[in-house]
């Protein structure tokens, strides 16, 4: 994903074509050493083609992909009448808060 990602800045740069010292220009500036057989890859299967219409593309196929969620969990929802439900959610309520509080500072500042 970095060797697209440092084509794509490249390419964005006004780089119409990226080559392999471009890339790895791109990928030393973050500390990240370049691997060759994947800098070559990438630029071998992006070569020529517009960038808009192949990023078009993947966002289609990932629209295709199940992300889950969608279906309801197995045994369906509690009786309307039962209490526990409702004692646990408060439990569960409580706990959130007191985890949340706990975390705030961490012993440590943000920019120490």
């Amino acid at each position: 994903m970095r060797y697209v990602a440092a084509y794509l800045l490249a390419s964005l740069g006004g780089n119409k074509a990226p080559s392999a010292s471009d890339l790895e220009k791109i990928l030393s500036s973050v500390g990240i050493e370049a691997e060759d057989d994947k800098v070559k890859k990438v630029i071998s299967e992006l070569k020529g083609k517009n960038l808009e219409e192949v990023i078009e593309e993947g966002s289609k196929k990932l629209a295709s992909v199940p992300s889950g969620g969608g279906a309801p969990a197995a045994g369906g929802a509690p009786a309307a009448g039962s209490a526990a439900p409702e004692a646990k959610e408060e439990k569960k309520e409580e706990k959130k808060e007191e985890s949340e509080e706990s975390d705030d500072d961490m012993g440590f500042g943000l920019f120490d």
